[in-house]
C-alpha cells in the first residue's frame, strides 16, 4: 500500500473497498480497505510474482510488513502459513481496520499484530536479538522511505541472518543497499520496481 505523508492525516473517507487473498488458508478471501486518499493496493500480479519467489521460505517466517496500509502483503503471507507478521501504519483508522481484519480471520495476537506508529521511528529502535525472517517494503513513493528503511534494517540489527527483503519502489529508482545484501530477483511492472534481496553473511 502506499500512502502520501503530506495527506496522512486528512480527513478519512469511510466509504470501503477491497483487498483480496490469492492463496493458502484464506483464498479468495475479501477484506474491506478504507478508501484514505494517497493508499492503493498492490496490484494482485505483483503479489503473485512475490508470493512466488517467496514460496520456499514463507512457511514459519517471522514477518514484518512496514507502511502496511490495508495490509496486503502481510495477510498474504499468513494465509500461506507465516508463523507472525508484525505490522507498522501509521494512520489509526487503516491500523484499526487492519487490527478487525485480522480478527474476523481469528488471528492471534501472536500471529498478527498492529502496530499503530511511524515505520521509520519504529525501526530506530535496537531489538534484543534479530527478529525478522521476512520483510515487506513498500513505502510512499518520492520521498526516500525506502532508502532510509533499508539503512535502519541493517543499522539497528532487525534481520535473521539469511532474511529477505522485499522492496517495491517507482521504476528506476537507484537503491543502495548493504553488501551484506543478494539481489535474488528484480523485475519491473509499469511504474513500479520490486526487488527481493537476502541478507548474507559472510564467513
Amino acid at each position: 500500500m502506499k500512502k502520501n505523508p503530506v495527506t496522512h492525516k486528512q480527513h478519512t473517507n469511510l466509504a470501503k473497498g477491497e483487498v483480496r487473498i490469492i492463496a493458502g488458508l484464506w483464498r479468495g478471501r475479501k477484506l474491506p480497505v478504507l478508501n484514505v486518499q494517497g493508499l492503493r493496493p498492490t496490484g494482485d500480479r505483483v503479489k503473485e510474482t512475490l508470493f512466488n519467489w517467496l514460496m520456499p521460505y514463507i512457511v514459519d517466517a517471522s514477518c514484518l510488513d512496514c507502511f502496511a496500509g490495508s495490509g496486503s502483503l502481510g495477510l498474504e503471507a499468513l494465509s500461506r502459513q507465516a508463523k507472525q507478521v508484525t505490522f507498522l501504519e501509521l494512520n489509526k483508522q487503516v491500523a484499526n481496520q487492519l487490527t478487525q481484519n485480522l480478527q474476523q480471520l481469528k488471528c492471534t495476537p501472536q500471529q498478527g499484530r498492529v502496530i499503530n506508529q511511524d515505520s521509520l521511528h519504529y525501526l530506530q529502535q535496537a531489538p534484543q536479538d534479530p527478529l525478522f525472517d521476512v520483510v515487506f517494503l513498500d513505502p510512499p513513493f518520492h520521498f526516500d522511505f525506502a532508502q532510509q528503511s533499508v539503512d535502519l534494517l541493517t543499522s539497528f540489527n532487525w534481520l535473521k541472518p539469511d532474511a529477505l527483503i522485499y522492496v517495491e519502489t517507482e521504476k528506476n529508482k537507484t537503491l543502495r543497499v548493504p553488501n551484506t545484501w543478494q539481489l535474488l530477483k528484480e523485475k519491473n511492472t509499469g511504474q513500479v520496481s520490486y526487488r527481493l534481496y537476502q541478507y548474507v553473511l559472510g564467513e
